[in-house]
């Protein structure tokens, strides 16, 4: 079975649409569809022109055209078509299937109103129309949590279903390692940029040190404010995995991130956390002892240092990247999510 993805992000950018979609494609090469193999295939900004987004030089949207598009779906011969992002090519894809009548599943990644209002003054209830609009024909529409799910069906969104994410236990685990920073360790892994509210971190009068690791449009900005606080930058697999092991307590200050998968990952690092009691950590935690929730992060932040770093560790192990592709496949098939004459047109499967 071959499932195209459309997806605006993609490499070199790192962030938890990327990660998640690489780890989806990896898992689910294990997986067969009525004794056929799975295989993923990416449409993606590198094979478009592109230029620098607003406010995030980093960031580089894409300019495909209508033709290239067609060209590049059909060289691909997908059995299925699954649109990632809401951005130039998940809505050129939109409109390839919407106009020969494909169906198409979509996935909710991002808190676009939280995240474009942290920029620019647009009323959340705009963009949350064209949200709607742009999933409104699609035969699922991917929610992360329970708790995403039930907000997007609240908001007007039909046919949401849940599909979980996961996290690779082989790279990351406890280990020894030893940073040779002032102890105790508070860590904060993501995007340095203006959503990701890391001053509500570095604001914090904390004993020990403060580590920030990845990179974004607001980290020159954040280093010279913040002196005291240990920036490295971009950091990937074994070199992340040790970072997270030599740390305390993981901070999370976002308040608008719809999952977060540095969560699980610092949790499987047998790392607790420290956040705020909103959509993201909540869902990801919920009542387990492996985080604590508090308005004041501070506070939050020092309950975190008595958790039991093996109750982390084995709350981390109950997500599996295998598991979260076996539901993403699973639930294009349940809604007859195939293209005519296609892999399991005829009814849905189960996968194995």
């Amino acid at each position: 079975m071959r499932i195209l993805v459309a997806t605006d992000a993609w490499h070199p950018q790192v962030n938890g649409v990327v990660r998640t979609l690489t780890k989806l494609a990896d898992a689910a090469k294990a997986l067969r569809v009525e004794g056929v193999g799975v295989e993923f295939s990416f449409l993606t900004p590198q094979s478009f022109r592109t230029f620098a987004m607003p406010s995030y030089r980093d960031l580089r949207l894409a300019m495909p055209r209508p033709a290239r598009i067609a060209r590049l779906i059909e060289e691909a011969r997908p059995d299925s078509i699954h649109i990632a992002t809401e951005g130039p090519i998940g809505l050129m894809v939109r409109r390839y299937c919407r106009q020969r009548r494909l169906p198409f599943t979509t996935s909710f990644h991002t808190r676009f109103p939280e995240y474009v209002r942290a920029r620019v003054p647009v009323p959340g209830s705009l963009i949350w129309r064209a949200l709607r609009r742009f999933h409104s024909p699609s035969r699922a529409v991917m929610a992360a949590t329970p708790a995403l799910a039930r907000e997007l069906t609240g908001r007007g969104f039909d046919n949401v279903v849940l599909w979980p994410r996961g996290v690779d236990t082989r790279l990351f685990h406890p280990r020894v390692i030893d940073l040779c920073l002032p102890a105790p360790v508070f860590l904060s892994v993501g995007r340095v940029a203006v959503e990701k509210n890391l001053e509500a971190f570095l604001d914090l009068d904390l004993p020990g040190t403060k580590v920030v690791v990845g990179d974004g449009p607001a980290r020159a900005s954040l280093e010279e404010a913040y002196p005291d606080a240990i920036f490295l930058g971009e950091k990937h697999g074994e070199e992340l995995a040790d970072i997270y092991a030599a740390a305390d307590v993981f901070v999370f200050p976002s308040k608008t991130d719809t999952f977060g998968l540095v969560l699980l990952e610092a949790l499987a690092s047998g790392l607790p956390v420290a956040a705020f009691p909103v959509k993201g950590p909540r869902d990801v935690i919920g009542d387990a002892p492996v985080g604590a929730l508090d308005h004041d992060l501070r506070n939050a932040c020092f309950a975190a240092l008595d958790i039991s770093r093996q109750d982390c560790v084995a709350f981390a192990a109950n997500y599996t990247w295998e598991a979260s592709a076996r539901v993403f496949i699973d639930s294009i098939l349940a809604v007859g999510a195939v293209l005519p004459g296609r892999t399991g047109a005829e009814q849905p499967r189960q996968v194995a």
